[in-house]
């Protein structure tokens, strides 16, 4: 369970429910100050970065076909076609070498006057558009009538130069490792897997490794944007699709057109305070379902402490010869609270582990790790990783992490260790440097932008919601919240919540500021 957690590739493990949204990370606010909106001068419409790209780019054309099976995925049907976008490898050099973004998109139904494309972000980072657009599609199917439904692998991700960092031989391995280090050993195998990942990642990717960020990924989408034919981008992004749905804002106001922000990221705090972000999402969502299933949350949270402790003494056997580490089992737990309607999951795994048999967590630690019956593993967390910390300029020592993560266990007696020791191994001697502290999403002068908030969500905690809203600036970002459980409110079962995003992004209708949705 790494930093910016993951959920865009859950649904599709038959583990977690279909209707669940996708995964990254924000929160509360303790961490750092919204940056106000800009006015004065600031306001005028800043240069617009496409200018610069030659001509044999934005006017390309897309050679639409059939689409291929990935892995052990089967091909989508005969309703979706897939292509690859030329994109600079490095915007400063527009000229210079180009690579491929892979697309996917299935056309309009025509029940209603077409609008044009509808592009989604899924979340991650490291999440494939290209194999979730179709896992979601019935999700979206109303959207469908009016926009051809598109999606893309990021830079850096799947079927866009995908980064591999290591084998799956050498994840598996990896599992072995303790993520809470308690000895001076542990803490130099900690720290040495985290070295050797960033050093396989340069390995594999070479010069593409400085331009995976999400500032080159917003670019893109105005590349697509201008390839596929709109005036103004029409964008659902879920989870870390906020954070580059945001970018993309800032970067080009002027041509912000329908854009929902569901499941929203933080965009004032930096790595460090992401993490905090998610110890106290995750510890919210935890003692929520505990709540739920008649305990009390501080004496459930020690129960699950204990486990995890005895866990960290002696594994628990498991499936084959495999077995369930503190580690494991800790993500483990943790991708259950993505949706309330896995928390079931979650008292089946833990009552299993009480009893000695850690199949049931491991299966679930499995799904989020995405590994395979077969031992396989996706590449997802390789991209997650090189694409997170080269926004990222972050980077906590062994020894400040070490120092605080009596913070942490304050505020998640079950994930603050976890997530503390991440802040310092997460980029760890990585071989590239970070961009920025946060980004920058101020978007002056852009249509109104629909944030999408729930106030049980572990990944990207509601409090997220209302800092993107401000920090795209007055009469820009406008927030709806939903009071349900899990990560992201769209398609979660909420009325409400569904008809104000389709009455926005079908007939430009925006809710009021602050619209609350109870069910």
């Amino acid at each position: 369970m790494p930093r910016l957690v993951r959920s865009a590739t859950l649904a599709a493990t038959g583990i977690l429910v279909a209707g669940l949204a996708v995964g990254c990370s924000g929160s509360d606010g303790g961490d750092g100050d919204a940056k106000p909106a800009p006015t004065g001068p600031e306001q005028s419409p800043r240069p617009d970065p496409s200018s610069t790209l030659p001509a044999s780019l934005t006017t390309q054309k897309l050679d639409w076909g059939g689409c291929e099976a990935v892995g052990d995925e089967p091909a989508p049907g005969s309703e979706w076609q897939c292509s690859t976008l030329k994109v600079p490898l490095d915007y400063a050099k527009p000229d210079g070498k180009t690579i491929d973004v892979a697309l996917i998109r299935t056309k309009s139904t025509g029940k209603g006057e077409r609008i044009g494309s509808l592009l989604f972000n899924f979340g991650g980072p490291g999440g494939s558009g290209v194999s979730m657009l179709p896992s979601f599609a019935d999700m979206y199917d109303s959207l469908r009538g009016r926009y051809d439904l598109v999606s893309f692998d990021p830079r850096g991700v799947a079927g866009s130069e995908g980064v591999r960092c290591r084998s799956d031989k050498e994840t598996e391995a990896a599992e072995s490792v303790d993520m809470t280090p308690d000895t001076a050993a542990e803490e130099a195998a900690y720290f040495k897997d985290a070295a050797d990942f960033g050093a396989g990642c340069a390995r594999d990717a070479g010069k593409l490794l400085g331009h995976v960020s999400t500032v080159e990924a917003a670019k893109d989408m105005d590349v697509m944007r201008q390839v596929l034919g709109d005036e103004k981008l029409h964008y659902m992004g879920v989870s870390y699709g906020t954070e580059l749905g945001g970018t993309y804002a800032h970067l080009f106001p002027r041509k912000v057109g329908r854009l929902t922000l569901d499941a929203v990221v933080d965009p004032s705090a930096d790595s460090t305070g992401h993490a905090k972000n998610q110890a106290r999402g995750f510890q919210r969502a935890l003692e929520n379902y505990l709540k739920s299933s008649g305990q009390d949350p501080k004496a459930g949270s020690q129960k699950i402490v204990r486990l995890l402790e005895r866990l960290d003494a002696q594994p628990l056997p498991a499936s084959g010869d495999r077995k369930l580490t503190q580690s494991l089992a800790t993500t483990g737990i943790s991708v259950t609270l993505y949706s309330q309607q896995s928390w079931p999951a979650l008292t089946r795994g833990l009552e299993q582990a009480e009893k000695g048999d850690g199949s049931a967590l491991l299966q679930l630690a499995d799904a989020y790790n995405e590994r395979s019956s077969s031992g396989r593993y996706s590449t997802a967390s390789h991209s997650q990783r090189s694409i997170a910390c080269l926004d990222a300029t972050d980077r906590m020592t062994p020894a400040e992490a070490k120092a605080r993560l009596g913070e942490f266990r304050e505020i998640s007696p079950v994930f603050g260790e976890f997530m503390g020791w991440d802040t310092a191994g997460w980029c760890h001697e990585w071989p590239v440097a970070g961009l920025h502290d946060s980004p920058d999403v101020s978007a002056p002068g852009a249509a109104p932008i629909l944030v999408v908030g729930n106030t049980g969500d572990p990944a990207t905690p509601y409090e997220g919601a209302r800092k993107m809203a401000d920090e795209l600036g007055k009469g820009v970002g406008v927030q709806l919240t939903w009071k349900g459980e899990g990560h992201g409110a769209y398609g979660s079962g909420s009325d409400c919540v569904d008809d104000t995003v389709n009455a926005y992004l079908l007939d430009g209708k925006t809710p009021k500021d602050g619209k609350v949705c109870e069910t």
